[in-house]
């Protein structure tokens, strides 16, 4: 599983591991202090983070002409003192829908912020995303987008412990050879995507998109440092969906999700659905199960109801970290909100809809 922790964060997590003398998996797990990559946050719900996934997403809305939504993710809150916690709000809309011929803007952003481990490390992310989409002919779309940001780290020296400052049983010297020159980094961050749909027919929806994140490799590291260590790698992310009507009761989503960075890898697959509890589609049941492959399923549960969705999953681990956490690893929480303008008139959803 992709996470988060940077080399100082993750040499305190090993070192706290081997004072209680358990969770020795967990700290074999962690990569050496000189080597460990710092690599994105990310949340479980994936498809309720559009902005984060594809910046070719901005405006990408088939059923709704704008979207504002937020998720709340917290991991490992078992097996640490202060689980990571990690907050995102982002809002989208399509302009001048009615301006271009079959084609629109998409103009948006994101701000994402977490902490890891007792506050030791924070990361602040704010973007924002244009994407250009058009259609081609009346049954697909293609679209291409980037965002630019600002992002900032930072570091809290007084609550880290180093290997030098281990005796062998406790942390009691105070005295380490660990020097920090900085303890804020920030620095500009580039992303860009692409995305491609497919609908024949008002109850079939197909969307597969492709995305590299940290265009521009920037820098981020504490130390002082005058060579190209400390670049941040490059984040291939490949998605593709589908929207299927079943029936006038039953849409149904399957998901795909494949991300690579810094030599590490994830995959999610999964399927999430919504049952009409109306007459047209105010109120909806929303459940659905994922896997990510090698480490954890996430079962979600969810309601709908004019045109807001909440839904909530859980990450239940399956890799060996199991015997530890007892298969508890992160709870996550999303809300998204969508709309029409009042002028849109009589236009049609691309994708199914209970309406």
């Amino acid at each position: 599983m992709l996470n988060r922790n940077n080399i100082l964060n993750s040499s305190k997590l090993v070192f706290k591991c081997m004072r209680h003398q358990k969770h020795l998996l967990l700290a074999a797990c962690c990569l050496s202090f000189t080597s460990l990559q710092a690599q994105d946050l990310h949340f479980s719900q994936f498809f309720n983070a559009p902005l984060l996934t594809n910046p070719a997403n901005t405006g990408f809305i088939p059923d709704a002409d704008y979207r504002l939504g937020g998720s709340y993710r917290n991991q490992w809150s078992n097996i640490m003192t202060s689980p990571y916690k990690t907050m995102s709000i982002f809002g989208d809309a399509q302009l001048f829908r009615d301006k271009l011929e079959n084609g629109w803007l998409g103009l948006g952003g994101v701000i994402l912020s977490d902490v890891a481990g007792r506050g030791s490390l924070r990361s602040t992310k704010a973007y924002g995303s244009l994407a250009y989409h058009q259609q081609l002919g009346n049954s697909s779309l293609v679209s291409a987008g980037f965002n630019v940001g600002w992002a900032n780290k930072r570091i809290d020296v007084s609550k880290l412990t180093f290997p030098d400052q281990f005796d062998g049983k406790f942390f009691e010297n105070p005295i380490t050879a660990v020097s920090l020159t900085n303890t804020s980094v920030s620095y500009l961050d580039v992303q860009a995507g692409m995305n491609y749909a497919y609908f024949p027919n008002e109850n079939t929806y197909i969307n597969a998109g492709y995305s590299i994140h940290h265009v521009n490799r920037p820098k981020e590291t504490f130390f002082a440092d005058n060579t190209n260590e400390g670049r941040i790698a490059m984040r291939h992310i490949g998605f593709v969906n589908a929207i299927l009507k079943v029936n006038e009761r039953v849409i149904i989503n399957p998901n795909a999700y494949f991300t690579t960075q810094a030599k590490s890898s994830e995959l999610v697959v999964g399927l999430n659905g919504n049952y009409n509890l109306s007459e047209s589609g105010e109120k909806q049941l929303v459940a659905g199960l994922y896997y990510r492959l090698g480490d954890a399923i996430s079962p979600m549960l969810g309601f709908e109801i004019n045109n807001i969705k909440f839904t909530f999953s859980y990450d239940a681990t399956l890799s060996s970290l199991n015997q530890f956490n007892g298969y508890r690893g992160a709870s996550e929480l999303s809300i998204v909100k969508k709309g029409f303008y009042p002028q849109r008139g009589d236009r049609q959803t691309m994708c199914p809809t209970f309406y």
